[in-house]
């Protein structure tokens, strides 16, 4: 069995999650999709360590660069025949801005279980056009993903077996931030939350598309888990600081997972699923338990039709 894991797992969620995997199926091939090939070859290495029987290979690649996307699916091309799982986990949210006001006042507004949950309304980012022209965060969330993939149609379309991609998307995906006017969140202030909309969408429009020829997505949310991502919003004293309440509001919602092994529960749940099965609408969403217990749960996709609609028809 052969996966793609896009983003080299250096620590955090994707570290966890290869570990896990190569736990679940000793005999897997793992391609490590990276741009740091120094740091790649240090993981490959650990994970080889642990897990003698696996296979576990690497391949350069940044997705924000699109000659780098092009060139990687070439390589990939040539060295492989089929991927059975896509898992496309490479993100970026660049310079976030946290609104201490909005912050404080959720905190003693009714929403203040959901505004910890998501972070709507409370956290930014500014960002830079990429060597292509882009939208750093459209280009590296989701365009390059999508690139790949299409690049990659040879190795994923088998209607004997399915493929499947699985999407790190978030609940920080807001309808509300996401424009197909402005797909790339240019006139915005908020592009991390837009480029996970974005997502959630397009693992919609794959699903229609790609079906029938066995090819098929589903998305996942991790929950907040403390990783150099969440350190970027607040420092870890800060965090260590308001940890009592986060604890206390675990017992009242699923997604403070906190620790990268507890993210990755709905990551290695599809991983164990036959993905026909799976609504296509659904977003399944890593949880834990006030007492430390993890599961896996789900909400619909809140997909906007029209949207998609224009999406797939390209207009």
């Amino acid at each position: 069995m052969h996966i793609l894991y896009l983003n080299c797992p250096f620590s955090g969620v994707g570290l966890a999650l290869c570990r896990r995997l190569l736990e679940e199926d000793h005999e897997l091939h793992l391609c490590l999709a990276c741009r740091n090939m120094s740091k790649a070859e240090a993981v490959r290495t650990a994970l080889l360590a642990s897990h003698p029987t696996a296979e576990v290979s690497t391949v350069q690649v940044d997705v924000s660069s699109l000659p780098s996307v092009f060139q990687a699916s070439k390589e990939l091309k040539q060295r492989f025949q089929r991927f059975d799982y896509v898992y496309l986990n490479a993100g970026i949210m660049p310079n976030p801005q946290l609104n201490i006001k909005a912050l404080f006042c959720g905190l003693f507004s009714r929403k203040a279980i959901h505004i910890f949950s998501t972070a709507e309304g409370v956290l930014t980012q500014s960002e830079k056009i990429t060597a292509d022209g882009l939208q750093e965060v459209f280009a590296t969330n989701v365009f390059g993903h999508f690139i790949l993939i299409r690049e990659l149609e040879s190795l994923l379309c088998y209607s004997d077996s399915p493929s499947q991609l699985i999407w790190t998307s978030s609940r920080n995906a807001v309808k509300s931030n996401f424009n197909l006017e402005d797909i790339q969140h240019s006139k915005g202030q908020e592009p991390y939350s837009s480029s996970k909309y974005a997502i959630d969408l397009l693992s919609v429009a794959l699903n229609r598309n790609f079906n029938q020829r066995g090819l098929y997505s589903s998305v996942a949310c991790p929950g907040t888990v403390l990783t150099n991502l969440t350190y970027g919003i607040m420092p870890p004293f800060v965090w260590m600081l308001i940890m009592p309440i986060i604890w206390l509001f675990r017992f009242f919602a699923n997604a403070f997972t906190l620790t990268p092994y507890n993210g990755t529960e709905a990551l290695v749940w599809l991983f164990h699923q036959k993905p026909e099965s799976l609504d296509p609408l659904v977003k399944y969403l890593s949880a834990t338990t006030g007492f430390g217990s993890n599961y896996v749960t789900s909400k619909k996709v809140n997909v906007s039709f029209v949207s998609l609609k224009r999406l797939l028809l390209g207009s």
